[in-house]
């Protein structure tokens, strides 16, 4: 019993007739139970028929006609030629090798395009990834130059009726123009609302400085926010607004601390 591989190397051959007999019977009989095979077989007979519509054979001399009428005049009659035995054919003619050539092409740019189409998915996927990464990194090294700049001061803020319960850390640095804010111990924002960060400058009403929300244990992180050039602190504080935001403090502050 043949393999589906050993059957797989007789398709050039069924493809181009070339099998007979038992072999023919038992290939077709594989063919009924291989869908595989058989789309093989539909793509080879129509790769052949194209290579077969492209070829154009050269048209014989008028002399050969000729020769050809002359030589059967010639002939003996009632002469039976002698009978020849059949020889089964083991492979492919010389005249059918174009043939397999072309079609040994066909299968062989078509890999190649599968190929190219899958180096093109795998390039883009690559190439995401890699502005995803250089994102980061870039929030990295801002968060970095926040904390590492000679100037960085850090305010604690608590709460001013209820010590020791909500606490953040406000992280700024002038000369960066940048700031950042860790708390913990926070309540959960009612729905449609968000806790928002003042900067209280030493004149004039205080300034949003950004929104956040904590997650389930109360601990928050808002990254590195741009501050206004040269904005000097005098104090940062916490209220509860809209999540959309709010251009002034529309409730009490829950934390505060200095900034000096």
């Amino acid at each position: 019993m043949k393999t589906h591989e050993q059957f797989a190397e007789d398709l050039p051959l069924y493809a181009l007739e070339e099998l007979t007999g038992s072999e023919r019977q038992e290939f077709e009989q594989h063919l009924e139970t291989c869908a595989a095979c058989r789309r093989e077989v539909q793509f080879l007979r129509s790769d052949l028929s194209l290579v077969g519509m492209s070829a154009v054979g050269p048209r014989p001399p008028a002399r050969s006609k000729d020769r050809l009428m002359r030589a059967i005049a010639a002939e003996p009659r009632g002469v039976s030629a002698p009978q020849v035995a059949p020889v089964r054919r083991r492979g492919l003619s010389w005249a059918l090798v174009p043939s397999v050539i072309a079609l040994g092409l066909l299968v062989w740019a078509g890999t190649l395009l599968r190929e190219r189409d899958d180096l093109r998915h795998n390039l883009s996927s690559m190439a995401i990834l890699v502005q995803a990464t250089n994102s980061q990194l870039q929030q990295a090294n801002e968060r970095l130059r926040l904390l590492s700049a000679p100037d960085v001061v850090q305010v604690s803020l608590n709460p001013q009726s209820e010590p020791m319960k909500p606490h953040a850390t406000a992280i700024y640095s002038p000369s960066q123009k940048r700031l950042m804010l860790v708390a913990s111990g926070l309540a959960p924002a009612p729905p449609g609302k968000a806790y928002e960060l003042w900067l209280i400058p030493m004149e004039g009403a205080p300034v949003p400085a950004g929104m956040f929300k904590p997650d389930a244990h109360g601990n928050a992180l808002m990254p590195d926010h741009a501050l206004i050039d040269g904005m000097q602190a005098k104090a940062f504080a916490v209220t509860l607004e809209d999540e959309t935001g709010s251009a002034k403090p529309t409730s009490p502050i829950l934390i505060v601390g200095s900034g000096l």
